[in-house]
């Protein structure tokens, strides 16, 4: 068994990130999302939600598609199968360790 906190500090820190975390996790319980949903479901600001979004396409782990509505610029966000992949192991691994972690107060180190 790996130490307590071992697993923790081995999490895929990309994925981990607060505000990626949350577009990625609202993204794997949608077909797509747009921007302006993003911003309501999460409360980031839009500098802070475009840069978040620009890093997880980087990392292959959602797509952008930006077009036009009325004269309005629409940018659809969807998770790629990556991106899937990512966020659903991440919270697997979440999941152990919360489990493992009920366990801490169980087991009792032999006394010296």
């Amino acid at each position: 068994m790996a130490a307590p906190f071992e697993d923790l500090a081995n999490l895929d820190r990309f994925v981990h990130e607060p505000a990626r975390l949350a577009i990625l996790t609202a993204l794997a319980a949608c077909k797509s999302a747009d921007f302006t949903y993003l911003l309501s479901l999460t409360g980031l600001a839009n500098g802070h939600l475009s840069q978040r979004l620009a890093r997880l396409e980087s990392g292959g782990l959602i797509t952008l598609e930006k077009t036009f509505a009325r004269k309005m610029p629409r940018t659809v966000v969807r998770i790629t199968p990556d991106g899937r992949r990512a966020v659903d192991e991440h919270w697997r691994r979440l999941g152990q360790m919360r489990r493992s972690a009920r366990r801490w107060g169980q087991a009792r180190p032999e006394e010296a």
